[in-house]
């Protein structure tokens, strides 16, 4: 639409036609169209001839009757006046009075009448409307004419002055192609200013791009402000205009439909955030905060530390960072790689850049981030702690794939070596992996191996180059390891002694034996390992068991025996008899007729003679093993009672079984695995603690009954002497005033610690260099990893070492602090001595090496990602190079503080990046970067302004 003032001549014209608009709206607006063009004839010019015009109008390449071509232009003209044109050429005068005129399209156009008040002495202001009526039809209404045509006819006869052409695009629709009269018209409106709309006219092949870019025409948005598009639908609810390639189509707007434009805050936030979980982005406080870029905390959401530091290393990577700040990733989005994450993942990467280098928060709150890795990646759901290196690794491959620049992925086979030269064959399979893979993250991150495998049997070699985004380095392993164990002495006077014991890894329970023997003098012989847990015997070891069954966090108690807990028919050596301790507690039955069992303290592995193995005997061995905290009764406490013929009233007396009632178990957990133990009980030979001998004739007041149990310490329901036999565990119940006054809680527990406990094995400090030639160092594959040799045709264990050929811009190394076996998970605190600056490459990478160049194999350090504690109660933090001051600086969620480089070495570094010497020469030159990063290596104090942190 266009504002035009009319003269008092149009305007005379303009109210003689208002009355005819009713009856005749066409008419109208032909006559309001000639009111405001000017009142001249068209001049007649030289013209080709009718017949020519007629050729070049109608047929042949620029003819009406050509076919249509997606994305060309077509024009519309109304059909009176085309009628009338076919008339004068067809009639053959070129003189005659059927001359068309001007090109006149009024009657294709709304009419809008003014509005604007005005007197005598002013012109009208009226505002022309060029829209389109609604439901024209091609053929009754207008007819269509390609560019070519459009201009002949203009340049021969003229426009009607003021009037717009009425340009149309040719698009494709699903099996059609059509001329597109009808445009999209869109509302484009500012966040902060929702009631002042521009109607602007897209076609439906348009893209989301040119909707944003004439946004920002239309808003005079400054260059350097990013910008994003939202759209309203018919639900009322916003919906993100992510991908700017897509067409109005592809997006479904539709006519009418509001479009919102917002730009970025000076925060690096969008208006449109909204963290409801989370309250800071900016508190009032810290609305006029101006502080160093870069230099900001990232909230700690609950155990998400590990997401912090990956997220502290990968922000002060800063070529990586300057591609987000300059809003580089805006063209290279992929939207639709189906390995890719929709670009989503970038998105919410860059707007956490974006902000933590505004230079306007202390802190911020990732939780936007952390939303969009738990939707794409379902094992960081969740608040449960995670290792930093495996989402670095997630974020890199989501990082990638988004700003991925090959938007389709052709196949590629790889090829094995064949004998040709490593160049070649390397050449090769970098750019096989640039074919399918082009992005920021490749070019900086990835480099390349040389991976070669040789078949054990016919010796054949297979080399093949691999890509590798970071390095994953063994650690040098110690082969022993500390146990601690609690060791049991036969003598009652003798206290349970802690010992600190230095075992082979890979040795057997015997080893243990042996390393303990040392310390106490006794043989290992006499000697039985088990592990004790929740007052029970979670499993007794045979001696020939590995080590590596036992774990750091398990208690195990090595008991001094002179038995064996099997016994041989016919052997004359003790029996070794387990024991648990109970206490008798009252049970919550409605009438409390029943009573409950409770372990306490530690069991017990007790010798007993054979001779000796009665359940008198076994009750005074007992008392003889529990003597040092379990104290006799005195003669006031002797009972010499008369015997009873009812055995029943006597049974509370009876060292023996308890036969009265169903003993039920608190705790009733299934038993752990007994191995050591078997299912019946050989050492109860000939049913010698059967009932016959129970209760012996005299007797003095007992403390506690014996029963025999179940490994997980519970009796049975019945105690016949087939019972009996099943039972190859004993329990010592304890009545609870008893036990009270007999038993000595504080001196049961009491144990000593050996001198060993003091010993602490060293590890002596490895440098990084060692473990990147362990990482290149032959090894022999797993058998759960074959490789399948082409010349064998079948699995082998090959030998397999890796190279490296080519390093990147960025070299991450990961430090394997973490080990894995079958029956242990432990973390490995050995210090790693790694350089700050000039970590030299050149001795590891086998490509022929550019002697003029030393600065492409030498590294400078500018990140470290920090794990502290163990394998389950870790914490990360980072040590950070500030790409514009060079100052380092320790980010521990959102605490940030400065530190000197002697602090960054420590047994917590876990993943180490490393920038290539000659990209940060590059960084550092004008033309490097649109500021002037500082070398790492820096190490000059930051000026005052910079020093406000948390």
């Amino acid at each position: 639409m266009g504002f035009h003032h009319i003269d008092q001549v149009g305007l005379e014209l303009l109210t003689s036609t208002m009355a005819t608009v009713a009856a005749n709206p066409a008419a109208a607006a032909a006559a309001v169209a000639v009111a405001v063009a000017e009142n001249r004839e068209p001049q007649r010019k030289e013209l080709p001839g009718l017949d020519s015009q007629w050729r070049q109008i109608e047929n042949g390449e620029s003819g009406r009757e050509r076919p249509l071509r997606a994305g060309e232009s077509w024009f519309l003209v109304e059909k009176h006046w085309y009628k009338q044109w076919e008339a004068y050429v067809q009639g053959g005068d070129q003189d005659s009075s059927t001359f068309p005129g001007c090109i006149n399209n009024a009657a294709l156009f709304q009419v809008l009448f003014p509005s604007i008040p005005t007197d005598d002495h002013k012109p009208i202001l009226y505002e022309i409307n060029w829209r389109l009526k609604e439901g024209l039809v091609e053929g009754e209404d207008y007819v269509l004419l390609p560019a070519a045509a459009w201009h002949y006819l203009v340049s021969w006869y003229g426009l009607e002055h003021g009037q717009p052409p009425i340009e149309r695009k040719v698009i494709e629709l699903p099996n059609i192609q059509k001329v597109e009269v009808y445009p999209v018209e869109l509302l484009l409106v500012r966040h902060n200013d929702l009631g002042k709309s521009h109607t602007v006219q897209f076609s439906h092949t348009d893209s989301i791009g040119l909707v944003l870019r004439t946004a920002r025409e239309r808003f005079l948005v400054e260059p350097q402000e990013d910008t994003r598009l939202w759209a309203k639908n018919s639900e009322g609810s916003l919906d993100r205009l992510y991908d700017t390639h897509i067409t109005v189509l592809d997006a479904a707007l539709e006519t009418g439909q509001l479009i919102i434009m917002e730009t970025r805050k000076k925060d690096g936030t969008w208006p449109s955030a909204q963290l409801h979980v989370m309250n800071n982005n900016m508190s009032e406080e810290d609305e006029d905060f101006k502080g160093q870029p870069g230099i900001c905390g990232l909230t700690n959401l609950g155990n998400t530390c590990f997401m912090n530091s990956a997220l502290q290393c990968l922000s002060n990577v800063p070529q990586l960072t300057e591609y987000f700040l300059n809003n580089c990733y805006l063209e290279e989005l992929n939207f639709r790689n189906p390995l890719g994450m929709k670009g989503e993942i970038a998105e919410a990467y860059a707007d956490l850049v974006k902000q933590a280098w505004s230079g306007h928060h202390r802190s911020i709150v990732p939780h936007v981030f952390k939303n969009k890795v738990g939707h794409f990646a379902s094992q960081f759901l969740g608040y449960q702690q995670h290792d930093s290196q495996e989402l670095l690794s997630f974020l890199l491959d989501g990082l990638h794939e988004d700003l991925n620049r090959v938007k389709k992925k052709e196949y590629v086979e790889l090829c094995d070596a064949a004998g040709r030269p490593d160049q070649e064959v390397a050449q090769e399979a970098w750019q096989n992996h640039k074919r399918r893979n082009d992005s920021v993250i490749v070019d900086t991150f990835h480099g390349l191996f040389k991976s070669t495998l040789v078949c054990p049997d016919c010796g054949n070699v297979s080399v093949t180059f691999d890509p590798f985004c970071y390095l994953s380095v063994p650690l040098p392993i110690s082969h022993k390891r500390v146990l601690e164990v609690f060791f049991i002495p036969m003598d009652p006077r003798r206290k349970p002694e802690q010992h600190r014991l230095v075992v082979p890894k890979k040795g057997k329970i015997s080893d243990l034996c042996v390393a303990l023997s040392k310390h106490t003098g006794i043989s290992p012989e006499r000697m039985m390992v088990a592990d004790v847990f929740s007052h029970r015997f979670y499993k007794l070891y045979q001696l020939e068991e590995p080590l590596s069954s036992i774990l750091d966090r398990d208690d195990i108690f090595v008991y001094e025996v002179s038995g064996r807990i099997e016994a041989i028919e016919g052997s004359r050596e003790d029996i070794v008899v387990p024991v648990y301790l109970r206490e008798r507690t009252p049970a919550r039955d409605y009438n409390n007729s029943y009573y409950g069992l409770m372990l306490f303290g530690h069991p017990l592995l007790v010798s007993v003679p054979r001779d000796r193995f009665t359940w008198e005997g076994l009750y005074n061995v007992l008392m003889y093993r529990l003597s040092r905290y379990v104290t006799k009764p005195n003669s006031d406490d002797e009972d010499d009672g008369d015997e009873k013929e009812d055995d029943e009233e006597d049974k509370d007396d009876i060292p023996g079984p308890s036969t009265g009632g169903s003993l039920r178990d608190p705790e009733p957990e299934q038993a752990g695995p007994s191995s050591g133990v078997t299912n019946r009980c050989p050492f109860l030979l000939d049913n010698c603690l059967g009932t016959s001998q129970w209760p012996p004739r005299r007797r003095r007041k007992q403390l506690f009954t014996l029963q025999t149990v179940n490994s997980n310490g519970t009796s049975d329901r019945t105690t016949s002497p087939e019972e009996v036999h099943a039972q190859p565990y004993i329990a010592i119940d304890w009545e609870p005033e008893m036990k009270k006054r007999y038993y000595d809680e504080v001196e049961a527990e009491g144990y000593v610690k050996h001198d060993c406990v003091g010993y602490v094995m060293k590890k002596a400090p490895v440098r990084l260099q060692e473990c990147i030639e362990l990482f290149t160092t032959v090894e022999t594959l797993e058998k759960e990893n074959p490789w399948y040799c082409p010349s064998c045709k079948q699995h082998q264990l090959a030998t397999k070492k890796l190279d490296l050929w080519m390093l990147p811009e960025i070299l991450i190394i990961h430090l394997k602090r973490f080990s894995y076996t079958k029956f242990s998970r432990e973390k490995l605190d050995t210090l790693v001595e790694f350089p700050i600056r000039d970590l030299d490459f050149s001795e590891f990478v086998i490509q022929p090496q550019n002697e003029l160049n030393p600065e492409l194999y030498k590294y400078d350090l500018i990140a470290v990602s920090n794990h502290y504690g163990g394998m389950r109660d870790g914490h990360y933090t980072t040590f950070a190079c500030n790409k514009d001051s060079g100052q380092w600086h320790y980010f521990d969620d959102n605490s940030v503080s400065p530190v000197n480089e002697n602090q960054i070495e420590s047994k917590a570094a876990y993943v180490l990046f490393y920038q290539r010497q000659d990209v940060a020469r590059r960084l550092l030159s004008p033309a490097g970067s649109s500021g002037a990063p500082a070398s790492p290596a820096c190490s000059s104090p930051p000026s005052s302004e910079f020093m406000d942190v948390n």
